[in-house]
């Protein structure tokens, strides 16, 4: 029957250790325990927590079932081949389940059976005695022995019953015992030269084994002095791995004798193990034991040499001592570390003691020598910490993140406390796994994306790139624009983008003039669990072109030519007439110039290229026929680039004066009584027209008196037209004829009454109402009302991007002809 001892020891951080006993020589199969029942394990569970043994620790002669935790014999055990003379006999095997990580130590202890009989190491032992020996004169026989430990070793020798010796068996400090034949009875080499006995080893097994070897005793002729040695025990002390020929002891034996029965022999008794006479030898001739073998203090710490000598005289009687060697363990090993388990990947997420790996770590020195430092090398967050005796765990330290480390390289040094120190290290690698722990980021937060307005529809625009540190899906950006409105239409009607790389294109033809800028949101996002985003801002700044020809709004006539009076009395610089122009671009592409392109070839007219004005260069010749209008081609041209132009018509009339002038272009509003004098007529136009002229200077004095520096008259309101500019003033209409009438482009809007005209058309399907400004210029040097047309105030610009992520600057244009406002009251512009 199977003897299993069972005990739980808690040791060094609280491991459970096993321990069983085996017989040797048990058949394969035979079932020495089960560590799960034991353990009180679940036996269901050892699968799913990985139930295995430690790699280090497997023997061959031993196998652990791992669905149900039973131990069982795998090979035949010899317990003499295994461990030889030591006892006990044990074997090793570490255990570990995951889930939590636990370690278990199994010790197996093989018991030893009588399975091995004594022996000698010849079958026939020659003793040789003189015939001069006295009774109780001991010699020394062969050893036998026994391989097998305790009660099954060598227990006792016995020798046939005679009348001459006796065995007196006597026992060695390490336990083993020897038999020495005791002559009790003096013997004569002349009645009996020769004697015979049967010599028995026999042990203390159950049943009890014995071995046999032939005695025999040579009775020689008597030499009186036996050699002696100074010490029957000689103590000497020797390092480990001394190197052969070193002297272990010089030993000295005497003789009284003289000649050759004084000349002395030493040699290694009889009693020595094979081993002994591997590792030492001893000169025949002067006694020095010197090393042969290797010398290890942890196969053996103490060796026992017994040694004769023996002169060379007839019948020589034989002296015996005995030599203990001592060895000095020195520190000739250096610790070895056996990593048991390694994970070899680590989530960047792990918390503090996430266990990463189980070694151990072992010395075959002993004392100072075996005793061992662990450390794990560098600055690395992770730490060692002990768990059971020479067994530690790696265990994290602190926050890992694999964007500033992928990996880390752990190195254990094990370090004994002998001197000179011996040292071991060992490495393992552990990858940081990835989290999605970094939200995509943009380059930049605020994009300014600038396209040329008429572009191409679907043409590249723009790039916008986000960078994720985290890798794979984690790092996988894709790309979005955030819903939201541009003129009441979806951003997604204005552009697009590559979802994959952030690519940009237009959707349509943008045009400067309806929209200048607009904003959105382009949203990033990873492909991790949880998704992470982030958002940045693209304003689109539309650039201008010069793609509209400037627009002449006066002075307009009937069939694209206007006309103009030129009095016979003008003075060089008298102002014939305004040109006023509009160019829907902006900046150098709206800057406009004006110049006489044809007409002016005797050099009549000289035109201001900034402001428009026609003046006069010299007087007009009296030799001039008045039926002979001047023809002049006026250009108005823009700075853009390509230049754009338009051109307009001026028939300039000479007339007698003024009232003429104005006569003549009333002539659709004749008298219908014919019978009216021409004289009355005369009369009357001319009072009308002083009248007139001397209200106009009376307001003039009255304005300039408010503002003494400002010839430029502007009506000042903030939301709602003032009472000069406004359309109630429609019902106090004057008749004037467009020649009296110039439009020229204010340059103070921001100062400037405003005016509500309602937008006839827009661009695309867009509709809004715009407000334009005019102002009202009297100039003393001119008999005419000088108006100023002016663009449309600021456009607003939308700012609330708190609600909606998209925002625009549009700007519209009115097509309809502007009213025309004189002296504060509004003129028809038919």
């Amino acid at each position: 029957m199977i003897l299993i001892f069972l005990f739980f020891s808690i040791l060094d951080g609280g491991l459970s250790q096993l321990h069983f006993s085996v017989p040797e020589e048990q058949e394969r199969g035979t079932v020495v325990g089960n560590i799960a029942e034991d353990l009180g394990l679940d036996i269901t569970k050892l699968s799913a927590r990985r139930f295995q043994i430690v790699p280090s620790s497997r023997t061959p002669y031993l196998e652990v079932n791992l669905e149900n935790g039973a131990l069982v014999v795998n090979e035949r055990i010899d317990r003499e081949e295994i461990c030889r003379q030591t006892v006990p006999c044990l074997l090793h095997l570490e255990v570990f389940l995951e889930n939590p990580l636990e370690l278990f130590r199994v010790e197996i202890e093989v018991m030893d059976i009588n399975d091995n009989p004594p022996s000698f190491p010849e079958t026939d032992i020659t003793v040789e005695i003189t015939e001069s020996a006295t009774p109780g004169t001991r010699f020394p026989v062969e050893n036998a022995f026994d391989p097998d430990v305790g009660t099954n070793a060598l227990s006792t020798y016995a020798i046939t019953t005679n009348n001459y010796f006796y065995l007196d068996v006597q026992t060695q400090g390490d336990g083993n015992r020897f038999a020495e034949l005791v002559l009790d009875k003096p013997l004569d080499r002349e009645q009996q030269a020769v004697h015979r006995y049967v010599l028995t080893a026999v042990d203390g097994g159950q049943p009890q084994r014995t071995g046999t070897a032939l005695l025999v005793v040579k009775v020689l002729d008597s030499n009186d002095n036996a050699p002696t040695f100074d010490q029957s025990v000689y103590s000497v002390s020797l390092r480990e791995n001394s190197p052969v020929g070193t002297l272990v002891i010089q030993l000295n034996a005497t003789d009284m004798d003289e000649g050759q029965n004084g000349e002395i022999v030493y040699s290694l008794s009889s009693h020595n193990p094979p081993r002994i006479r591997d590792l030492f030898n001893i000169d025949s001739r002067t006694g020095r034991i010197e090393v042969t073998g290797e010398v290890d203090y942890e196969e053996s710490s103490t060796h026992q040499i017994y040694v004769q000598a023996k002169d060379m005289g007839p019948n020589a009687v034989p002296a015996h001592c005995k030599v203990l060697v001592k060895l000095i363990d020195v520190n000739d090993n250096t610790p070895e570390i056996s990593f048991s388990t390694v994970t070899e990947s680590v989530s960047e997420q792990a918390v503090p003691g996430t266990v990463i790996a189980l070694l151990s770590v072992t010395d075959r020195d002993s004392g100072e020598n075996g005793q061992m430092t662990c450390e794990l090398h560098g600055e690395v967050p992770f730490k060692l910490k002990s768990s059971f005796k020479n067994y530690y765990t790696i265990v994290t330290d602190g926050p890992l993140d694999r964007e500033k480390a992928e990996s880390y390289t752990l190195t254990v040094v094990a370090k004994d406390k002998g001197v000179p120190s011996l040292s071991t290290s060992k490495s393992i690698k552990v990858h940081v796994s990835d989290e999605n722990d970094n939200a995509p980021r943009f380059m930049q937060s605020v994009y300014d994306v600038y396209v040329t307005e008429n572009n191409v529809p679907g043409a590249y625009i723009y790039a916008v790139s986000a960078v994720d540190p985290d890798v794979g899906q984690n790092a996988y950006v894709t790309y979005s624009i955030l819903e939201c409105e541009i003129q009441g239409m979806s951003i997604l009607t204005y552009v697009s983008i590559n979802s994959e790389n952030g690519y940009l294109y237009a959707l349509r033809s943008f045009d400067y003039e309806q929209i200048k800028e607009f904003s959105f949101m382009v949203h990033a996002k990873d492909s991790g669990a949880p998704e992470l985003t982030a958002n940045a801002t693209v304003n689109v700044i539309i650039v201008d072109q010069n793609d509209n020809a400037p627009s002449i709004i006066a002075p307009l006539g009937k069939n694209g030519t206007a006309r103009e009076h030129l009095p016979r009395s003008a003075e060089p610089g008298y102002l014939v007439t305004r040109i006023v122009a509009t160019d829907a671009d902006d900046g150098e592409n709206a800057r406009l110039s004006y110049s006489i392109l044809r007409g002016n070839e005797l050099g009549m007219f000289r035109m201001d290229w900034r402001t428009g004005e026609l003046r006069t260069a010299r007087r007009v010749s009296s030799k001039r026929d008045p039926p002979h209008p001047y023809d002049l081609l006026i250009e108005v041209r823009d700075h853009g680039q390509p230049p754009l132009s338009s051109s307009a018509s001026i028939n300039v009339v000479l007339v007698d004066s003024i009232v003429e002038g104005r006569s003549g272009d009333r002539g659709s509003v004749k008298s219908k009584e014919g019978s009216l004098d021409l004289t009355l007529i005369l009369i009357i136009a001319l009072g009308s027209v002083s009248f007139i002229f001397l209200l106009a200077m009376i307001v003039l004095a009255v304005r300039c008196q408010k503002d003494k520096k400002l010839n430029i008259y502007t009506c000042m309101a903030g939301d709602s037209c003032c009472q000069c500019c406004s359309r109630q003033a429609r019902g106090r209409k004057k008749k004037l004829s467009k020649s009296d009438i110039m439009l020229v482009q204010s340059t103070k809007v921001a100062s400037t009454a405003q005016v509500p005209v309602e937008e006839s058309g827009s661009f695309g399907s867009h509709h809004q109402n715009q407000n334009y400004c005019y102002q009202v210029c009297l100039t003393p040097e001119s008999a005419k009302t000088d108006l100023m047309f002016l663009k449309p105030c600021s456009p607003s610009r939308s700012t609330d991007t708190e609600h909606n992520p998209c925002g625009a600057i549009v700007t519209g244009y009115a097509d309809q002809q502007p009213d025309i406002i004189s002296n504060g009251s509004i003129l028809s512009s038919e």
